[in-house]
């Protein structure tokens, strides 16, 4: 629940980086939303004949922090944020889908410091393992 509050809290921050149980439990969380959303918009007899109400309430206001926090995991994996796009072509879905799920780079890269937890005891160290490797 943390990592959800976390990407809504940072709505507009595309700068850092996102490791990978903060980005799948905010997609994980906003994905169960939907699902429930989409079943309470069937329950009251919404989308026979016209919009999703309740779904369209859960998802709009999901995309903007949805869109940075998947930038920000791809800013974890050393990979600028432009990779997002990829998945407008056919299979690129799968390309990003592989990068979601790929380790986080340790210590610190191009686009900051890391979480703790992947490898980077202290900011010293974590140069000393960007600048070796």
């Amino acid at each position: 629940m943390n990592a959800y509050i976390d990407g809504m809290r940072r709505y507009f921050d595309f700068k850092g980086r996102a490791n990978r149980t903060e980005f799948w439990m905010f997609t994980l969380i906003v994905f169960i939303g939907g699902i429930l959303a989409l079943i309470l918009d069937v329950a009251l007899g919404n989308g026979q004949n016209g919009p999703l109400f309740v779904t369209a309430l859960w998802i709009i206001p999901h995309y903007i922090p949805g869109l940075a926090v998947t930038i920000r995991r791809l800013h974890d994996i050393n990979r600028t944020g432009w990779w997002v796009l990829i998945g407008i072509i056919p299979l690129g879905a799968l390309v990003l889908l592989v990068f979601y799920c790929q380790p986080s780079t340790p210590g610190v890269n191009r686009f900051g410091m890391g979480h703790v937890g992947n490898g980077a005891q202290s900011p010293v160290q974590a140069r000393q393992q960007a600048n070796a490797g």
